[in-house]
């Protein structure tokens, strides 16, 4: 039997944004900690792309990319909240930096194009697989030059690990997007 709230529980849509915000905001620190090294990489498996991507489809561009700033500016400042309780701007500028700078600029990217729109499920498969390529061609980029590696070393240790585990991540997303996302985005907009 499915039951169907039709009261909202928060009618104040500026605070359903800043309580969206704040909770994607903890849930990528906390993705964070599902971490799984891998012995031939210096960059772990983790949930972040999930929430990144989800976050992003449903709160759309701006807030996406607050979100996702908001984060970036936490672990800069010092709090742990990137994988293996890392912070400051020595670990942005380590081998996994450019992974959270694609962070915002995936966010920007995928939530503008799910802004709003009402879209097919393969459609949002897509736009959020553009959207973690985003990610992993900004972490790539970025390991090649804090690694000193070649373009091949490079995406060998930085883009094709994840691939597998990167689709499973994002039809997972697409599927709670396709779920949810007319109820959110009602709350938020």
């Amino acid at each position: 039997m499915e039951i169907i709230v039709t009261r909202e529980l928060i009618s104040d849509k500026k605070l359903c944004r800043v309580l969206a915000v704040t909770a994607f905001i903890i849930l990528t620190a906390l993705s964070a900690f599902v971490r799984i090294p891998l012995p031939f990489t210096p960059v772990p498996l983790t949930l972040q792309t999930f929430f990144v991507l989800l976050g992003a489809a449903l709160l759309g561009r701006k807030l996406g990319a607050i979100t996702q700033s908001a984060y970036l500016l936490l672990g800069f400042t010092g709090q742990q909240v990137f994988t293996g309780s890392g912070s400051g701007s020595l670990y942005l500028l380590g081998p996994t930096g450019g992974y959270i700078a694609g962070f915002v600029l995936a966010s920007v990217f995928a939530g503008s194009l799910l802004n709003r729109e009402k879209a097919a499920a393969p459609e949002v498969f897509l736009k959020l697989l553009v959207a973690d390529c985003i990610i992993l061609f900004s972490g790539t980029f970025w390991l090649k030059i804090s690694i000193s590696a070649s373009w091949g070393q490079a995406f060998l240790l930085g883009f094709a690990p994840f691939i597998l585990g990167d689709l499973l991540k994002i039809s997972l997303a697409t599927a709670v997007y396709s779920k949810i996302s007319a109820r959110v985005k009602a709350a938020l907009y």
